[in-house]
């Protein structure tokens, strides 16, 4: 069995994170989302709030694509998360080159702890590269409209956080 992990904070998870999820569904037989417990970002929801989002965007795409996947949240080094679901590869969304310099840096690392697992890069579809969990969270604080960008029931859980 193929399993992959696609490791992040999901604060919120966006189209991005969908459609590289959607993406991923073709390249293993198990998708491990690795919701990562971040302390030192701050993050605006909960990770009991993360998962659930997640989970509920994910359950209808599981169904459709038929790969199993499943929201698991980590707050160890990337590479014992991946030891932990069984994962041999690691996917990893791209944006822009910006994002490629970090990853690489990433890549290599991981690599350096265990070769036997390998990265996988997927682009961004052109309409979702310019998301960034950071920029919706902050176009919905200021009163902006996100529905472009995130999921409805996400864009309503960030009405009712800076609602709040």
């Amino acid at each position: 069995m193929r399993i992959g992990l696609y490791p992040g904070t999901f604060d919120p998870i966006t189209l991005g994170h969908i459609d590289i999820i959607q993406r991923a569904t073709v390249l293993v037989d198990r998708l491990v989302i690795g919701v990562a417990i971040n302390r030192d970002k701050g993050p605006l929801f909960s990770l009991e709030e993360r998962v659930e989002m997640i989970g509920a965007e994910c359950a209808a795409l599981a169904r459709r694509t038929g790969t199993e996947i499943v929201v698991h949240p980590f707050e160890n080094l990337l590479i014992d998360c991946a030891h932990d679901v069984g994962a041999k590869i690691i996917i990893r969304g791209l944006r822009a080159v910006a994002d490629f310099e970090y990853e690489y840096q990433m890549v290599g690392m991981n690599r350096s702890l265990d070769a036997e697992i390998e990265t996988v890069f997927l682009m961004a579809d052109a309409r979702h590269q310019a998301i960034a969990s950071r920029l919706v969270k902050e176009i919905a604080r200021l009163g902006g409209d996100v529905s472009r960008f995130v999921p409805p029931a996400v864009r309503n859980a960030l009405v009712e956080k800076f609602r709040a």
